[in-house]
């Protein structure tokens, strides 16, 4: 029922910034029906899927993987029903195709691949080394 659609990627040089954006519909502003946070994964080339960044639409919680602290930021406009992942100071490591996400929620959540209930299709992000 959720729709995901994720766009912004591209071919960046290391040390420059992206940003990307996921527009996000078809989920209920009913609170007692299901809760989401959404967020980012991501699979680079012969790696395995990891979770990027995730932020709770319940208290604006957000989590983030190590290699990307400090250097990405996730947020999400309810207005608009945007989500973004701001991604500065980018590196080779971080060539992937990045995937916005929908966790169903309740209590405590986790940002791992295997969390998402729903997905987008994708956006390529290249950084050349």
């Amino acid at each position: 029922q959720v729709q995901l659609v994720e766009s912004g990627g591209g071919v960046v040089p290391p040390g420059e910034s992206l940003r990307l954006s996921c527009a996000v519909s078809g989920f209920s502003l009913d609170y007692t029906l299901d809760r989401f946070a959404f967020g980012w994964m991501r699979e680079g080339p012969g790696l395995e899927r990891e979770g990027v960044s995730c932020i709770s639409t319940i208290d604006e919680d957000t989590r983030y993987r190590t290699s990307v602290k400090g250097r990405f930021t996730i947020s999400y406009d309810g207005a608009k029903r945007m989500l973004y992942l701001q991604m500065n100071n980018l590196k080779p490591e971080d060539t992937a195709t990045y995937y916005c996400v929908a966790i169903k929620i309740s209590g405590p959540w986790n940002c791992g691949p295997g969390d998402p209930h729903y997905w987008g299709q994708g956006t390529q992000v290249t950084v050349p080394s």
